[in-house]
């Protein structure tokens, strides 16, 4: 098989076009009321690895059916006056995610710099997930 791009060169292609917060950035709009983190991870890896505190899940496959008003999925917290700033565990879902969501048209879209895994690495807040039944 011969891909016409790699995955590489997509998530560069993101983040050439997508805002990119750093950890220091990131760590400050922690808890601001304009502003909500969104994990796009997998439910296990939230249950395994914890997640940002007051971050909401919106699982990756799932995204562009919960920002969108006419999908059936549509989830209204998308619909709020806030930034919104996604991450996944290194920073690769969640650019390609966010350069998704701008083209859909949200436009204060932002992801973190290295993801989750960075945050965690270098002492950002964290909270567990119970596991559900």
């Amino acid at each position: 098989m011969v891909l016409i791009k790699s995955c590489k060169q997509l998530v560069e292609e993101a983040n050439a076009k997508i805002q990119t917060l750093s950890l220091d950035e990131a760590k400050e709009k922690l808890g601001q009321p304009d502003v909500q983190f969104v994990d796009i991870r997998d439910v296990r890896e939230l249950e395994r690895e914890g997640t940002i505190p007051g971050a909401i899940h919106a699982p990756r496959g799932m995204l562009e059916f919960w920002i969108d008003p006419d999908s059936p999925y549509f989830k209204p917290v998308f619909a709020e006056d806030k930034q919104f700033i996604f991450y996944c565990q290194s920073g690769w879902r969640s650019a390609l995610a966010t350069a998704t969501l701008q083209d859909m048209g949200l436009k204060n879209a932002c992801h973190i710099d290295g993801g989750y895994g960075n945050w965690k690495k270098f002492g950002g807040s964290t909270e567990t997930r119970e596991k559900k039944s």
